[in-house]
């Protein structure tokens, strides 16, 4: 391996083991962590004869790691290529493997955790670990790049997952932002999964609420693509004030079956997860059933009996999961208020224009008649008596004053003041 700089040179074979091993065909993280067990570092591995190896590895198996994958050799060009590029802003790039002093802990506790992450962003996660395991570690060769990541660090055990339908009522967008600001405020990494809707409401409010390590953002692509290309600006926001991780190697588009393997992760790197709105077919359910399963806890948001997306997080609550009104809720359950006290109201109170004693702020009849869910012109009408004129011109100066959202189906519902 020749053009690349010093930093490089000695690591280039060990990066280039990792990368044949997860690239090999049939051999996945369980059997790869087997394997690694079995034998130490990939290169070891792959210094083995078939015969020892066949005493961990089925008969396909052995065929397979002694046939270097197809495209090894891109992948390795394209990835050392990758780290050693300069970043903006002192963002930094990063390749952890098991056993690196990087690798968050949280997710060694996982059935299969990923032979590799790949990191982007100003902070890192905080090891974890007892000194004496961070010094043996450091001390060993799993380092692919060994320069720390800049900025804060972002703590496992004082983060929340957020997640929820990529197809969001207005006033669930309203709740998860809030939330997630809230949340960022008091010092809690918000994680999420950067799609469309409630995830990416949740990055953008925990950004606003601090500009410390707000959020991690857990992505189903290579770190050199953005997906959906609707977050390209807030993949960047994050980069600069949080973290983005990946375990897919560079190069890996948008494959559908990377979506809810990658939930893994997301449950795994925070102590709980609250789901904002999901029907019930929700890969957002996927996440939560892995929180549980993880043994951790699991929060939701009621919302309307009429509503879709709100159908997921009541099957939820009626599981055991608790019920969230405000980020005071979620940090009695998780004992993170000591010393802290958050000055939130409920979340209702928030996104829908009551105050915290349940009066409207707005002596409006119109408003009123709204009550909590998405209503038409024709229940309205029965509720005020107004004209079909009349009501029309009311509904549109209070969309035009951000109090009202009009809705697919010829629905309004009210919104945050």
């Amino acid at each position: 391996m020749t053009g690349w700089s010093t930093r490089f040179d000695v690591e280039a074979d060990e990066l280039s083991a990792w990368l044949r091993l997860s690239l090999t065909p049939g051999v996945g993280n369980s059997s790869a962590r087997k394997l690694l067990a079995a034998f130490g570092l990939p290169q070891a591995i792959f210094g083995q004869s078939a015969l020892a190896l066949a005493q961990t590895a089925s008969a396909a198996q052995v065929v397979a790691l002694r046939t270097e994958p197809a495209g090894l050799a891109n992948l390795l060009e394209r990835t050392l290529a990758w780290l050693q590029q300069d970043v903006p802003g002192g963002m930094r790039r990063q390749v952890a493997t098991l056993g690196d002093a990087r690798y968050p802990q949280a997710l060694l506790n996982l059935d299969d955790p990923p032979l590799m992450l790949y990191f982007l962003g100003a902070a890192g996660f905080k090891p974890n670990q007892p000194p004496a395991l961070m010094e043996q570690a450091q001390a060993a060769t799993y380092s692919i790049a060994h320069e720390t990541l800049a900025g804060g660090f972002i703590d496992p055990a004082r983060s929340l997952a957020m997640v929820g339908s990529r197809n969001p009522t207005p006033q669930g967008l309203a709740n998860a932002r809030r939330l997630a600001q809230d949340m960022a405020a008091a010092g809690v990494t918000v994680v999420s999964g950067l799609a469309l809707g409630i995830d990416g409401a949740a990055h953008e409010g925990a950004l606003a609420g601090t500009d410390r390590a707000a959020t991690l953002a857990v992505v189903g692509t290579g770190l050199d693509r953005v997906y959906p290309r609707a977050h390209r600006e807030l993949a960047h926001r994050i980069a600069e004030h949080g973290l983005l991780l990946s375990e897919y190697p560079l190069g890996t588009p948008p494959l559908m079956a990377n979506f809810p393997r990658r939930n893994r992760l997301i449950a795994g790197l925070a102590q709980g997860t609250l789901v904002v709105e999901a029907a019930l077919l929700s890969g957002s359910l996927i996440t939560a059933r892995l929180t549980n399963e993880q043994g951790k806890d699991v929060f939701a948001i009621p919302g309307s009996i009429h509503a879709v997306q709100s159908r997921g997080c009541h099957a939820l609550i009626k599981q055991g999961a608790k019920l969230v009104e405000s980020a005071q809720d979620i940090f009695d359950e998780l004992k993170w208020s000591e010393g802290v006290r958050l000055d939130t109201e409920t979340i209702a109170a928030s996104a829908d224009g009551t105050s915290a004693t349940g009066q409207f702020d707005h002596d409006d009849g119109v408003l009123a008649a709204l009550g909590f869910d998405p209503v038409g012109l024709d229940a309205l009408h029965a509720r005020t008596g107004l004209d079909t004129a009349s009501l029309q011109a009311r509904l549109m100066t209070l969309e035009l004053d951000g109090l009202v959202t009009g809705l697919p189906g010829g629905l309004f519902q009210r919104q945050k003041t």
